[in-house]
Formats: C-alpha cells, structure tokens, sequence
C-alpha cells in the first residue's frame, strides 16, 4: 500500500520551493509569538501557553497546514492533468491515495506538531504537561485533516478554496463559538487526547474521549475510502 516513487514525486510537490516557503510562515510565527511573549511575561504563565498553543497552534496552524498539504499532494495533479501519467503506471489507485495520504500526514506533522512543541517548552517548559499534551493533539489532528484534505482534493478543484472555508470559518470561529459545532471539529477530538494528557484541567474538550477517538479514526478511515474511491472513477484514455 505504500510505493516509494509515488511518495518521492509527492514529496517534491509538497517540498517545492513556493509551497515550501508557504508552509514554514506559520510555525515561524508561533515560534516569534512565543519567543515574544515570554519575554514580555514575568515567568512562565500556564493559561497562557495553553491558550496560545489551543488558539494559534491547534485551531489555526494546524489546519491550514493541513489545507496546504492535504490539497496539493493531489489536486495539482488533477488540475493539470498529469495525475494520468501517474495512472497508467502498474501501480493500484488505493496504493497512490494511501501513499500520498502517508506523505500529506508526514508533512502536516512535521510542519505543526515539532513547532507546537518547541513553543510549549519556550512558553513554560513543558509544566503541566501542556507542551506534550497539544503536540499529541497536533499530531492527530494532523491524520485527520491530512485524510479530509486529500478527499477534497480529489472531489473537487476548489478544494483549497473549501480547504479554507472549513479551517478558517468551521474549525476556528464556529467550533470555538458554537456549542453544538464543537462535536464536529477536529479540533475539539483532539483537544480531547490533550486534556487527558495535560494536568489540572488547563486544557478542555467538550468531546469525551472515547466519542473523540472513535470519530478520529473513523472520519480518517472514510475519508481515505472516499478518495480511493474517486481516483478510480478518473478513466484514461482508451480505458474500459
């Protein structure tokens, strides 16, 4: 299920030098704002840095890394057409979706777990767990969005445009908002795994942990589906 040309030629449109620019902007900016607002605080403030982490990091950063990953490790291909080149080779569509899923989740990790890290420690060192907590939000979180992404990618070629409406409108404003929305964020599902990380009730869910977990893989499984799905409907030339 996994093949190694389909991921180096995935990573090469992902790591690109513009895409790449792109998805460096904003862990470098969660990086300045902690480094900022540590040293205009007197000490290490804990709701602060869970804020901060649950607010820029989690509900913002990750997702839209997400956006940018998910959407391009396909939906460049479709749109210019070169996806049938990858098509004809002897190599199974499911095959191309699941590699390509690996890589968008590899790159969203990297991208948004390892600098949500990083600015935890320099936010307050990791106290109460909430440095480790919101990385293991983010890097499921990332699995998550990596599948929903992909999906779009391959529904539609606005799918950045979608891509965004959903982590900007749905994930940022409404699932912090609105009550009822919450059950249907990523966000929330992995705020869940944080909270049971973190001490002292610093970070909440309003998803339980069970629900959270179950819907993570699952929204994962189908939107993976999906995808194998609908790369299997893109019919070459002269094929039956």
């Amino acid at each position: 299920m996994y093949n190694p040309t389909v991921a180096r030629l995935t990573y090469r449109a992902l790591l690109g030098r513009r895409r790449a620019a792109i998805l460096f902007v904003l862990p470098a900016l969660l990086i300045v704002i902690s480094v900022a607002v540590r040293s205009f605080s007197s000490g290490a403030d804990d709701q602060v840095t869970a804020d901060l982490l649950g607010s820029f990091a989690l509900a913002t950063m990750v997702p839209l890394i997400g956006v940018i990953a998910g959407t391009g490790a396909i939906g460049p291909e479709i749109d210019d057409g070169s996806i049938v080149y990858l098509l004809a080779k002897p190599v199974k569509r499911s095959t191309i979706i699941v590699t390509k899923l690996i890589v968008a989740i590899a790159v969203t990790m990297a991208f948004s777990a390892i600098p949500t890290l990083i600015a935890g420690f320099i936010l307050n060192g990791n106290g109460q767990q909430i440095a480790i907590a919101y990385t293991v939000a983010a890097l499921v979180a990332s699995i998550a969005y990596a599948a929903v992404f992909l999906l779009l990618g391959t529904i539609t070629r606005h799918a950045v445009v979608f891509g965004l409406v959903y982590a900007l409108v749905w994930e940022a404003l409404f699932g912090n908002l609105v009550p009822g929305a919450r059950t249907l964020s990523v966000q929330q599902w992995s705020l869940a795994l944080a909270q049971r990380i973190g001490e002292n009730g610093v970070i909440s869910s309003d998803v339980g942990l069970p629900l959270a977990v179950t819907l993570l893989v699952g929204v994962t499984a189908v939107a993976t589906w999906y995808a194998g799905q609908k790369l299997r409907t893109l019919k070459l030339a002269g094929e039956e």
